[in-house]
């Protein structure tokens, strides 16, 4: 986990120094990290915050609005590691991608475990939301994603599911603010971003064939459920592989429209 941490925040620096800082803030009492199953037989950490550091943490204007994760070294063990793992995988794949275009995504562009009502007390949750901006020559474009890891851990008609909890969250209405108020205030996603997301789905933990079967079944949602066609015409929903992203980048044309159509990047 430290090596990700420097690909990620200093890429060009060495593994020494992230290690020297985690090691002084744990012996702080601010981080502490837990050894990870590992079938190579190699020593695998997962670093986590403490009480203590979450406390610290938990007012950074960068942080603030976010959810408390308390963490503990059972719960950093446990089947969720593994899901989290990928996710840093794959915002690893966006973020070193987006070095080497020139592209803007800071770690900070990152925000993991996010959540929007959908009306009738639920709420639909994203592993994580990319904010990221490409950059060509003079035009800029700033996109948005919900990105939704899966690690074939959960029923294929299930992670299909997930398509209908994002329908939903298009077709939120918010609600009026004033009693006297007729009319309601538009979709409730327009507080928070100027378009609606992308979603992207990205897959791993199975065979070929299987994670293919799996974004068939992703398709097939889209095309049979009325009520997920409004957001498909009007957002890009795409599925891929991680191994993919992590080989070739995730601006090359690896990812599946969930409409239809030919291998595309998630730009495009």
């Amino acid at each position: 986990m430290s090596q990700r941490l420097r690909r990620m925040l200093r890429p060009d620096g060495t593994g020494q120094l992230i290690s020297r800082v985690l090691n002084r803030l744990r012996s702080d009492g601010f981080v502490d990290r837990t050894a990870l199953p590992d079938a190579n037989r190699t020593r695998t950490h997962a670093w986590y915050l403490t009480q203590e550091g979450a406390r610290l943490t938990r007012d950074l204007p960068i942080l603030r609005g976010r959810p408390p994760y308390p963490i503990t070294p059972t719960t950093a063990a446990s089947l969720k590691t593994p899901h989290t793992l990928a996710v840093v995988r794959t915002h690893l794949a966006f973020a070193e991608d987006a070095r080497r275009l020139g592209h803007e995504h800071r770690p900070w562009d990152w925000t993991p475990e996010v959540s929007h009502s959908i009306g009738e007390g639920e709420r639909v949750a994203a592993d994580a939301l990319m904010y990221y901006t490409v950059a060509e020559s003079e035009h800029r474009r700033k996109l948005r994603a919900f990105v939704e890891v899966d690690r074939s851990t959960m029923s294929s008609e299930r992670l299909a599911a997930k398509l209908i909890e994002y329908a939903r969250l298009y077709q939120h209405e918010a609600q009026p603010v004033g009693r006297r108020r007729q009319t309601t205030a538009g979709p409730a996603w327009l507080r928070w971003y100027p378009v609606f997301p992308r979603v992207l789905f990205v897959l791993t933990g199975a065979s070929r064939t299987r994670l293919e079967n799996r974004i068939s079944d992703l398709q097939a949602m889209v095309a049979h459920h009325p009520l997920v066609a409004a957001p498909a015409r009007e957002a890009r929903l795409a599925a891929t592989v991680l191994e993919d992203i992590e080989e070739h980048g995730p601006a090359q044309a690896v990812w599946v429209p969930l409409a239809g159509g030919k291998p595309c990047a998630w730009t495009d």
